[in-house]
C-alpha cells in the first residue's frame, strides 16, 4: 500500500476509534477443485465472485446453474464431461422449471434488470442433454471458450437477453437445432437488440441443423469460424420490427459443404445446401469468407443467399465484398429480390449468380 493510502487508513481508523489493522482485507480469489464423484453444483454454490471452480477429468452426471458474477467454471479439457443426471428430474408443481428439469447442462442465469456479469465457462464437454448443452440468459460479458457441446436435443450453446458475450474456440457438433444460437429472445418477435459487441470467433460448428443462428441482434462480429456438414451454415434472421437485425460483420469464415438434409418446420422450408443466409437484415458486411460446395434444392440453398423473408422483412444496405465462392448450387450468390435494390456485391470470386451479373 502506498504511504498516502496508509496515512489515510490510519486517519479514518482514528476517527472511528478502531485500530488500523481492524479493517477486513478483501477476500482473495480461491480455486475450488471438484473430483469425480463430487458435486460441481455444490462447489459453484460455495464460490464467491472471483473464484474458480476447477473440475477435474471425469464424467459428472448433473446440471449446473451459475448465478454468481465474476465466477470461472473450468474443466481440464475435453475429458471433463458433464452429462444428464442418471435419474430424470421432474418439475415440482407450481415451481419454475430449472436447469435440470429443463434438460439443460450448464445454465448461466441473471435477471433482466440485473444481469450476471463476467462469468467464464471453459475447457469441458457437454453432451446428451435433451435441450441445451450450455444455456445463458441475462448475462453481460459472458465468455465461453474451448467448450465441446455435442449431441444435445436442441442447441449446443445458446444466449438470450445478453450483451458483450465472447464465444471463442468452441466445438458444437451433432445438436438437434443450432450448434450456436444467439438471440434477443425466442419467445416473441420484436426489434433487434444491440449486443454491444458480441464476438463469435474460431469455433467449429459441425453436423447440426444450423451451424450458427443469429436472431434479431445487432452489433456483433463473426470471424474465423469453420462451419461444415450442417443443413445450413449460418442464418442471420430479422423481422419487420425496428430496430432491424444487422449492423454486423461476418468475415474470414470457412463455410463448406453444408449439405445435410433437414425437414421443414412451421417457419422454414426444408434445409439443405445453405452457406450464409440473410433474412430481414440491414447493414451487414460479409467479407473474405470462403463459401464452397453448399448444394441443394431448398429455397434457401446456395452460397450466400439473401432470402425473401416469410414475414415480409427485406434485406437492405448489406455489402457482400471480396468473398471466395465456388461450387455452390443453385448459385454462388442468390438475391431473391426481397430488398429495395440497396445491397452491394463487389469484388467476389464466383461463377454463377441469381440473378445474373452479381459475380
Amino acid at each position: 500500500m502506498k504511504r498516502n493510502h496508509v496515512r489515510y487508513a490510519a486517519f479514518v481508523a482514528l476517527l472511528l476509534g478502531v485500530s488500523p489493522g481492524a479493517f477486513p482485507a478483501a477476500a482473495a480469489p480461491r480455486t475450488l477443485t471438484v473430483h469425480p464423484g463430487e458435486s460441481i453444483q455444490k462447489a459453484v454454490n460455495a464460490a464467491r465472485a472471483g473464484d474458480t471452480v476447477l473440475v477435474q477429468a471425469g464424467t459428472y452426471h448433473e446440471s449446473v446453474t451459475v448465478k454468481t458474477s465474476g465466477l470461472t467454471l473450468r474443466g481440464v479439457g475435453p475429458h471433463t464431461v458433464i452429462m444428464p443426471p442418471r435419474k430424470k428430474a421432474v418439475p415440482s408443481a407450481g415451481k419454475a422449471i430449472g436447469c435440470v428439469e429443463g434438460g439443460k447442462g450448464i445454465c448461466v442465469v441473471g435477471l433482466r434488470n440485473k444481469p450476471v456479469a463476467n462469468v467464464t465457462v471453459s475447457d469441458l464437454t457437454l453432451t446428451g442433454f435433451s435441450s441445451v448443452g450450455l444455456w445463458s440468459l441475462a448475462t453481460d460479458r459472458l465468455t465461453v471458450q474451448r467448450v465441446r457441446s455435442e449431441k444435445n436435443g436442441k442447441w449446443g450453446i445458446s444466449q438470450e437477453h445478453s450483451t458483450r458475450g465472447v464465444f471463442r474456440n468452441n466445438v458444437a457438433r451433432g445438436n438437434g437445432d443450432a450448434g450456436l444460437y444467439l438471440a434477443n429472445t425466442t419467445m416473441s418477435e420484436k426489434g433487434a437488440t444491440d449486443s454491444r459487441g458480441l464476438v463469435v470467433e474460431g469455433n467449429a460448428l459441425e453436423d447440426n441443423r444450423n451451424g450458427l443462428t443469429i436472431l434479431r441482434l445487432r452489433n456483433l462480429t463473426v470471424q474465423r469460424n469453420r462451419v461444415t456438414g450442417n443443413c445450413a451454415g449460418m442464418m442471420v434472421i430479422g423481422d419487420e420490427n425496428k430496430p432491424r437485425a444487422g449492423a454486423l460483420t461476418i468475415g474470414g469464415n470457412r463455410v463448406i459443404r453444408n449439405n445435410k438434409y433437414c425437414a421443414k418446420t412451421a417457419r422454414l422450408p426444408f434445409l439443405q445446401g445453405s452457406g450464409i443466409v440473410l433474412a430481414g437484415v440491414e447493414s451487414a458486411l460479409l467479407t473474405r469468407n470462403v463459401v464452397a460446395g453448399n448444394s441443394g434444392r431448398s429455397p434457401l440453398s446456395g452460397g450466400v443467399v439473401l432470402f425473401k423473408s416469410f414475414v415480409g422483412a427485406v434485406n437492405e444496405k448489406n455489402r457482400v465484398d471480396e468473398n471466395w465462392l465456388t461450387a455452390n448450387a443453385p448459385a454462388d450468390l442468390v438475391n431473391q429480390n426481397a430488398s429495395k435494390g440497396s445491397n452491394l456485391f463487389r469484388g467476389n470470386f464466383c461463377r454463377v449468380s441469381i440473378p445474373a451479373g452479381l459475380c
